[in-house]
């Protein structure tokens, strides 16, 4: 990287301190400082909620998979319309008609404390691991393009957590959002100049294949009956219907943020935004996947030593960036890698606070007696829930997996549980809390083995295969909970008199 691209790096991170003191300095409530007092613009809501749950992944395991794997992955954009009528008519309505500060408020109200206090945990745990994941393969990332060795990861995951940190803790959900939308801008933007800069030195767009590179690309079919077929066009679809349905349904990160607009028709909008930007960015940066292969198989010469288009495919787009591109936009780029981790770090940490200040602080009595305080408290906690993920993401190279395995691998342990807890609260009549208890344990247990399922059973010789494809963690784990839930729910009915759920 030129002076001048460091120079827009820094330019970029002051000036979300900035917007952290400008938006904090005019707040003087918890209300405002978690959900924007209920009335914030819904377009910006819906592209935070994108840079929120897709920015790293879309940035790094995106182009990475396409380059190494094949486009197939690319076919779970199919979802999205059917996401947005289930979220939109089924979810939101329900939703938007009690107006709370923590999602998990809503469970108590229908299967108990013991069940709110069970989402609320299993939230801190995913968001936790999530932030730290992500944080740490942006760190790797960013130490390609800069130069610098393993080594030097704990100490950009420092710099990235202290500037993220700060301007959370100062502006609340308020600054998120409005940070969450530069960097939207910063991560297509980058995008778009990693291909125009392939497209100019290759002449066109020959980087463009013509038939299926065999030799690059793996085998990926529509449907197949065996559960170690890594990616199918259904799986993958599937798996990205539930998990994005499951994290709108129980996700604080995605309820908070429907709670922070006005009503039903604003948090429609809202989603259809996410899904929109989602829909134009992956394919974007799924088309940087190819214009990198074609550029790497017309310039073999270019590629690192001792690295191969399929083994090492997640390397080449931060190699690219660091090797290939003017100055300028190096710094562009790398600022726009640099905004993924801190819309992961910032969303994560404001929401995780106010779960922690309202399920667990708020809930047993140790709510400050002004407000002035609460809000202090807040900005406090917020502070020691940052430190908490850059002290967690040094255990993260220990997950088996490119970027796009590993990640799947995560974020998808505890979302379908954690939904799960609303369906059997909000949808299911004669639920009940022992019921609900059984059912996620059963969620969770299948969901960590089909995730950990090549360290606990060996992978395939030949291929290097988990026996068990990470697209099958979501269907899976949302069917032995279903199954298991429901059957314990009837089983334990005459425990629970039907006046009395959650009892």
């Amino acid at each position: 990287m030129a002076i001048i691209d460091w120079i827009i790096l820094f330019l970029y991170a002051t000036s979300t301190i900035g917007l952290g003191w400008y938006y904090g300095r005019k707040q003087e409530d918890t209300s405002e400082y978690f959900v924007g007092s209920g009335q914030m613009n819904p377009i910006l809501i819906g592209i935070s909620l994108f840079a929120t749950l897709l920015s790293t992944i879309s940035y790094l395991a995106i182009p990475g998979e396409v380059l190494g794997k094949g486009p197939i992955y690319l076919t779970n954009y199919l979802a999205y319309p059917f996401v947005y009528l289930f979220v939109a008519l089924v979810l939101l309505p329900v939703y938007m008609r009690q107006r709370v500060t923590s999602a998990y408020e809503l469970l108590e109200n229908q299967l108990g404390l013991s069940i709110r206090l069970l989402g609320a945990t299993m939230f801190v745990l995913l968001r936790l691991v999530w932030m730290s994941l992500l944080v740490f393969l942006t760190a790797k990332a960013i130490a390609i393009m800069i130069g610098v060795g393993d080594d030097m990861v704990p100490w950009i995951v420092l710099v990235t957590g202290i500037f993220a940190v700060t301007y959370t803790s100062l502006g609340g959900l308020q600054a998120v959002v409005i940070t969450d939308t530069m960097q939207t801008l910063l991560l297509y933007g980058g995008s778009l100049l990693v291909l125009g800069v392939v497209t100019y030195q290759m002449g066109g767009l020959g980087w463009f294949p013509s038939e299926w590179p065999g030799d690059a690309w793996d085998s990926q079919p529509i449907f197949s009956l065996d559960p170690a077929t890594r990616v199918t066009v259904f799986g993958s679809a599937l798996s990205v219907f539930l998990w994005t349905v499951c994290t709108s349904a129980g996700d604080q990160v995605s309820v908070q943020r429907f709670m922070a607009t006005k009503d039903v028709k604003a948090a429609r909008r809202a989603i259809a935004i996410q899904l929109i930007v989602a829909m134009v960015v992956g394919a974007t940066l799924g088309l940087v996947g190819i214009a990198l292969l074609g550029y790497f198989q017309a310039h073999p010469e270019f590629m690192p030593k001792d690295v191969s288009l399929k083994a090492q495919a997640d390397g080449l787009f931060p190699h690219f960036i660091a090797s290939h591109l003017p100055p300028v936009v190096t710094g562009l780029v790398v600022s726009g890698l640099f905004a993924a981790a801190m819309s992961s770090i910032d969303s994560g940490v404001n929401s995780i606070t106010a779960v922690v200040m309202t399920d667990y602080l708020d809930r047993f009595g140790r709510k400050p007696a002004t407000e002035k305080k609460h809000l202090l408290y807040a900005r406090s906690l917020a502070v020691a829930i940052g430190t908490t993920v850059v002290l967690i993401s040094t255990f993260m190279e220990y997950i088996p997996g490119n970027f796009m395995a590993v990640t799947n691998k995560t974020v998808n342990l505890l979302s379908v549980p954690i939904a799960l807890l609303f369906f059997f609260a909000l949808f299911v009549p004669f639920s009940n809390a022992l019921g609900v208890w059984i059912g996620t344990v059963a969620s969770v247990g299948v969901a960590v083995t089909i995730a950990f399922s090549g360290v606990i059973f060996g992978t395939d010789p030949d291929t290097g295969l988990d026996p068990i494809s990470f697209q099958w963690i979501a269907p899976a784990s949302l069917l032995a909970g279903l199954t298991v839930g429901t059957t314990a729910c009837l089983l334990c009915a005459p425990l629970y008199p039907s006046k009395s759920k959650g009892r």
